[in-house]
């Protein structure tokens, strides 16, 4: 990790993706750790996926999100940190009526960074699910498949 600020509308070399709808500016990236500003609209969501090498959690800074752990509905609002450990299957849902804006981390780095350049603008369901499993990331089928 380099020594330095990353300004709070910057993200690390000038860089932000659009993953699912989802705005994410990397703000910290090390072999140890990443971290990401992520503005979520109303009605976006990730779909239910394991990381099967890494802890994640989301601070929230504004607005609400819900999250699914199984048929687990757990409500973060602002302040609130939700944590998803490594191995447990995890969907983040935006289903507010507003924007949400959070600041997600995930440890160790692993192969996230890469996958977040290659998922930029990705629209093909079945390629960002293909391109998530390369980089360690993975999806779970809809329910009824």
């Amino acid at each position: 990790m380099d020594i330095g600020i990353t300004g709070a509308a910057e993200g690390l070399d000038g860089l932000a993706w659009n993953v699912v709808g989802h705005t994410y500016t990397p703000k910290l990236l090390s072999e140890n750790a990443m971290i990401w500003h992520a503005i979520i609209p109303d009605g976006t969501f990730v779909p239910p996926h394991i990381h099967p090498k890494q802890d994640e959690w989301i601070t929230m800074l504004s607005g609400n999100l819900e999250v699914e752990f199984g048929a687990d509905v757990h409500k973060a609002g602002p302040g609130d940190t939700v944590r998803m450990p490594m191995g447990v299957a995890h969907g983040i849902f935006n289903r507010s009526g507003h924007e949400a804006r959070c600041v997600f981390g995930v440890a160790p780095s692993g192969k996230l960074f890469d996958l977040f350049k290659a998922l930029d603008n990705v629209t093909d369901p079945a390629e960002l699910v293909r391109l998530s499993a390369l980089h360690d990331v993975d999806f779970l089928p809809p329910p009824g498949q």
